[in-house]
């Protein structure tokens, strides 16, 4: 037995572990107990506030990532709202597969009142160039045009060769039954052409240049399926079928420049409905190729080096050479001669659009300069003289020319090529040909050679050159555009700039009274004998109504089998060009047109006449 001390003690001992399991505590353990469940308390609450900062802090960044996101997407479609973003489908043709062989052919318009002798050479005329265009065609016809006017109106539809212009209007239209689209580009312009094309199938996009770059689209090219391309000087205008003498190229089977004259199309093309210039553009309109970096090609099994070039500045994407590089590169890599062949040559510029403050504009008038006292390089200068042509072009001329008096192997030479003045008062033959030639290279552009044209309106041009090591260049298109550039230089419808005589090609110095119909018509005439009275050879091949379906059906089979074999066609001289299509005639015209061409001045008395120095 336990002792009662004892077992007392550890009754006591249990009733007091009781009445602590029962929550009777001691006073300073209760108070400890109670400190550490504030101070828990304390911890989650600050816990909890610390997770409600960060939360309240997570939803604060995502809703400015959010706001950030969508500015961006706002900014990204701003920004690229000018242009398609995605561009067209390019069937897969980059760089690298595009294909480099590729054929050139030269194509002119010839006004019938224009002869040249019948040795000089002739390139394929420019209506049938364009319908064999047309005839390759397959899926798609792109063209830019400053004008449409195919369709003559009626007071010159009297016109024997106004009927080129409505047939190629009516192969247009025909290009819906074969399943091939046609999409045009072009300024803000009203015509009944391009009215007729659009509510039949054909998608028209008209760019407000007015609003972009206060001034006009001047750009002339087509490019059929990204594989063939016309570019040059004419428009699709009736006139330039028939009584403007106009030239251009046609470029076959060469996706490398097609794709990248292509990309021009699509600049124009996505600025419908526009008013302002994208600050950035999409990638699908870079160029492949530039004046730094031009494919390398065989024209007509030749090889050359070439590129695409566009104006103005504004309108032009990242590495895109515009027109004055273009025209700076071929005048500073020429070593023997530059032949320029244009319009209006006029170094001024207006301060903007609608002034009529003008300022020297020495871009390209810098560059002749130089080439002719620091390179010594031979520098002629074909302009038009006609109703347009201002008066100060003669006293740049002049000043270009004082710079070679008493330098010695200094040599610059200026002609005014003079078109014919018709009965009605109209001008025919008006030299609309926008070339440059040098012993190396070519430029072929829209644009004539005026500031106010480089800084407003949009442009395209071609440049084709022959790398230096080249020792065979016969044949080849530097070849004969400059073969085009002498016969019109050494013909009797050029006259040099005399001393003390200026021609008066200005319609404000016009004295002789222009019919009303004129007016409408075609150009003021040039005062009669303004250059001396010559006699006017009867060109002889082509008949009053124009090319003939025989002569154009026979050329359209030279040039099919000349492409089909990747070859250009031949130049083909004047007499075998009359002999082709002068088989339709009389024998009675046809001995009346040969006495005429029996008749004509010899080309070495012509050259010797007109190739004297200013």
């Amino acid at each position: 037995m336990e002792p009662r001390g004892t077992r007392c003690s550890s009754r006591g001992q249990d009733l007091r572990g009781h009445s602590f399991s029962l929550g009777l505590q001691p006073p300073a353990v209760a108070a400890s107990s109670i400190i550490t469940a504030v101070q828990q308390q304390d911890y989650s609450a600050s816990v909890w506030l610390r997770r409600r900062e960060k939360l309240e802090h997570s939803q604060q960044k995502c809703i400015v990532i959010f706001a950030l996101v969508c500015c961006f997407a706002v900014l990204v479609a701003l920004i690229f709202s000018a242009v398609d973003i995605w561009g067209e489908d390019e069937d897969g043709i980059t760089e690298e597969n595009c294909s480099r062989n590729c054929s050139i052919v030269l194509v002119e318009n010839i006004p019938e009142d224009i002869s040249f002798s019948d040795s000089s050479i002739s390139h394929l005329p420019l209506s049938v160039g364009l319908n064999n265009l047309l005839d390759k065609a397959e899926r798609v016809v792109e063209i830019v045009s400053p004008l449409w006017l195919l369709e003559s109106s009626e007071e010159s539809s009297f016109h024997p060769g106004a009927r080129q212009g409505k047939d190629l209007l009516s192969r247009l239209q025909g290009l819906k039954a074969k399943g091939i689209q046609l999409k045009i580009s072009c300024g803000d312009v009203k015509s009944a052409d391009l009215d007729t094309l659009a509510k039949q199938y054909a998608e028209v996009h008209k760019v407000n240049t007015t609003a972009l770059t206060k001034g006009n689209i001047h750009s002339s090219f087509w490019v059929v399926d990204r594989k063939h391309f016309y570019i040059g000087s004419a428009s699709m205008d009736w006139k330039s079928l028939t009584t403007r003498k106009e030239l251009g190229v046609l470029v076959y089977n060469c996706t490398c420049l097609a794709l990248d004259l292509h990309r021009v199309f699509s600049l124009y093309w996505g600025l419908q409905h526009k008013d302002f210039i994208p600050s950035f553009w999409s990638k699908r309109l870079f160029p492949y190729f530039n004046r730094d970096k031009p494919v390398i090609v065989t024209f007509n099994s030749t090889e050359a080096e070439s590129y695409i070039s566009s104006s103005p500045d504004v309108f032009i994407p990242k590495d895109r050479s515009s027109d004055l590089e273009a025209i700076s590169r071929v005048i500073q890599q020429a070593r023997q001669f530059i032949y320029i062949s244009i319009i209006d040559y006029l170094p001024l510029v207006r301060s903007n659009a609608v002034s009529s403050t003008l300022r020297y504009w020495s871009r390209i008038d810098d560059l002749i300069r130089e080439a002719l006292i620091l390179r010594k390089v031979r520098v002629r200068l074909m302009i038009s003289c006609w109703e347009e042509t201002n008066p100060l072009t003669f006293n740049f001329i002049w000043s270009l020319k004082s710079l070679c008096m008493e330098q010695a192997n200094c040599s610059l030479e200026a002609k005014f090529f003079s078109p014919k003045e018709q009965g009605d008062g109209s001008l025919s033959g008006i030299n609309h040909n926008r070339f440059m030639v040098t012993d190396r290279a070519i430029y072929l552009g829209n644009l004539d050679w005026v500031g106010n044209e480089f800084t407003y309106n949009t442009g395209a041009g071609l440049v084709i050159s022959h790398p230096e090591s080249m020792s065979e260049k016969h044949f080849t298109v530097v070849e004969q555009l400059h073969a085009v550039f002498e016969r019109d230089w050494f013909s009797r419808y050029t006259r040099s700039l005399q001393t003390n005589k200026i021609p008066v090609c200005n319609k404000h110095q016009i004295t002789k009274k222009v019919p009303d119909k004129a007016r409408h018509s075609g150009p003021a005439p040039i005062r009669a004998g303004q250059f001396g009275a010559e006699p006017e050879l009867l060109r002889n091949h082509l008949n009053v109504d124009g090319l003939t379906s025989h002569h154009e059906d026979r050329l359209r089979t030279i040039s099919h089998q000349s492409i089909a074999g990747e070859q250009a066609p031949a130049m083909i001289s004047h007499k075998e060009m009359a002999g082709i299509e002068m088989t339709h005639l009389e024998d009675r015209q046809t001995q009346k047109n040969n006495h005429n061409c029996d008749g004509s001045l010899d080309p070495t008395s012509q050259s010797a006449e007109s190739s004297g120095s200013l």
